[in-house]
């Protein structure tokens, strides 16, 4: 399956991979992060907090984590590191989402701080970055955002200008994660303020100094500050990559990175939801446990139903990229050029799993302070820290705003270069929206087997908006932010949707349909409620598109795409409910 093909194509079960499939090693890896977490991490959660107070504790739990070969599990062997396969990243990213501030440090020193130099740097340059890079020896940092450039990131004002064997950099850069500690920043400038191209920066370097560290609404125990280039001289073998060609670097590791950080979200709305569930069996007021409330038991199964979602559409990208790195090794390609470019062919997906993640983050923290009521509001108790450290990722690895344009956007360029046929499937939903309406094969038997007809609907619809979009405003369609927005939030719920249904349909296959009674709960439950939340994305879309009887009939179509079979969904939530408030923990 290619990039951002979900929207024509169905995938079958057996194609997909699923969480429950993981194999021993990867298990392995799982359980030794998250004793790691619980031992050296969530003890020590205030000292980490208070990074002015300690401000060698997270670089040395960095070393740490180092020696147990987690900071160079995605390193090739012949660098120093694992070499593991792309699902055991996976398994890794979200486990570290369980560790608060500290698996900022570690995601931005493992992704944007060492992948620049695994991908595009020249073999001497790997030869003596990498191996220390993987065992913590060294640590890195990613020099890209300043004050006038965010979003904009060619916008960049930073100046390289080449001196003999050297070039001279000077420049400011801010928000500069693990800047306080590092030892290697990866840093953007332009060559004579014109050509975007990155650079290897040793802290050492004269000219380099830091800013204070900065004072944050969140994730305190990350480093942050700026960072001031005053001549710094560097030479001409630290140049990364191709002068110009600086783009194509900050582009496609955060590629990577967008999906490292859903998959790390995911794990943490796993642990606040466990908090908060805990926390509802401890809790008694009126003389029972506040679980045993209808209204506390939504919040509990809409949290689990979420990252339920969100777990499945994670490690599904995992296994197409996993694939996709397989097949290009297969073909010869070297296998960091080959992870580069599967990241890059699931950049659609990529940037989607990014914004549902942090999304679904967002909902459960929030969720959990409800749930420890005032309580939840004092610092004494962890879900306070939860909300806090949660808020950035909405923002970081590029705001959801910007993802979720880039999502649509990279869609249309797929579609324009050929490499996706959009206006074949759309032309044929032009002409079913003329013709009496065909409800389709009767429904088989399968326990999921409305929800699966659900999916094919709502891909029709997607269709229907984004070719009306392109043909009303053709090429000033970038221009017109909320309707793209509103294509990319219908297009997410399409592809979680269909995740969950995947994931649970094969699940039933491996374990029965009684064992998973619970997990088809929740599919019925999202996959309902997703229907009903690409109805509205797409009314808002065509009001923005059409008017008269283009718009009514555009209306009916939409309606005709979205419909859903009513389940009760209060029944399904109080089961779900029911189920984790026996386990006292996070069970699925």
């Amino acid at each position: 399956m290619k990039g951002a093909e979900f929207i024509i194509r169905e995938q079958a079960a057996a194609e997909v991979f699923i969480p429950e499939e993981l194999n021993e090693e990867q298990l392995m890896f799982r359980e030794m992060t998250m004793d790691f977490i619980k031992t050296r991490i969530w003890p020590i959660v205030e000292k980490i907090d208070k990074q002015t107070q300690n401000p060698d504790l997270v670089p040395d739990l960095l070393s740490e984590i180092g020696d147990l070969g987690i900071l160079g599990a995605g390193v090739p062997q012949e660098y120093g590191g694992m070499g593991v396969d792309f699902i055991t990243e996976c398994v890794l990213s979200e486990e570290l989402g369980k560790s608060l501030s500290f698996g900022v440090a570690v995601a931005a020193h493992t992704g944007i701080g060492t992948l620049p130099i695994l991908y595009f740097g020249t073999e001497e340059q790997k030869r003596t970055y990498l191996p220390k890079l993987a065992t913590g020896e060294m640590k890195a940092s990613y020099c890209l955002t300043e004050p006038d450039s965010g979003s904009d990131a060619l916008a960049a004002k930073t100046k390289a200008v080449a001196d003999g064997d050297h070039y001279v950099l000077n420049g400011q850069k801010m928000w500069i994660t693990n800047a306080g500690f590092a030892d290697l920043f990866i840093v953007f400038a332009k060559v004579d303020g014109k050509e975007f191209t990155g650079f290897i920066v040793e802290r050492d370097t004269p000219g380099l100094t830091l800013g204070d560290e900065e004072i944050k609404l969140g994730i305190k125990g990350s480093s942050t500050r700026q960072v001031f280039l005053e001549n710094v001289r560097i030479p001409k073998s630290n140049l990364l990559g191709e002068i110009g060609k600086g783009h194509r670097i900050a582009f496609n590791v955060l590629n990577i990175g967008r999906f490292k950080l859903g998959a790390m979200v995911m794990g943490g709305a796993k642990r606040a939801a466990e908090v908060a569930l805990q926390y509802a069996n401890e809790r008694h007021q009126f003389g029972v446990p506040i679980s045993s409330f209808g209204a506390i038991q939504h919040k509990l199964a809409e949290m689990a139903i979420r990252t339920f979602a969100c777990e499945s559409a994670t490690y599904r990208i995992a296994d197409l990229i996993h694939d996709r790195i397989e097949l290009l090794k297969s073909q010869g390609v070297e296998p960091a050029q080959a992870k580069l470019q599967s990241a890059e062919e699931f950049s659609v997906e990529c940037a989607l799993l990014k914004v549902l993640g942090s999304e679904v983050l967002d909902y459960v923290v929030d969720e959990a302070v409800q749930i420890f009521g005032g309580t939840g509001y004092s610092e004494e108790y962890p879900v306070a820290r939860y909300y806090r450290d949660s808020r950035i990722n909405r923002i970081f690895e590029g705001t959801n705003e910007i993802n979720r344009m880039l999502a649509v956007g990279q869609v249309l360029k797929k579609a324009m270069k050929g490499e996706l046929d959009l206006m074949g499937p759309a032309m044929k939903i032009q002409e079913e929206l003329m013709s009496i309406p065909d409800f389709g094969e009767e429904e088989g038997d399968h326990p999921l087997a409305r929800e699966k007809k659900v999916v094919a609907q709502t891909k029709k619809a997607i269709l229907m908006v984004s070719g009306a979009a392109a043909q009303r405003f053709m090429m000033d369609l970038e221009k017109q932010q909320e309707v793209l927005m509103n294509i990319a939030d219908m297009s997410l719920e399409v592809f979680t949707m269909e995740s969950i249904i995947l994931r649970t349909e094969k699940a039933i296959a491996l374990k029965g349909e009684e064992a998973m009674e619970q997990q088809i709960n929740m599919t019925r439950c999202y996959v309902s409620d997703s229907a009903e939340r690409i109805h509205l994305s797409g009314k808002h879309a065509v009001c923005g598109i059409a008017e008269g009887d283009e718009l009514r009939m555009m209306l009916i179509g939409l309606k005709r795409f979205t419909k859903t079979e009513p389940y009760n969904t209060i029944a399904l939530r109080q089961q779900i409910a029911r189920y984790m408030i026996e386990a006292n923990a996070w069970c699925f």
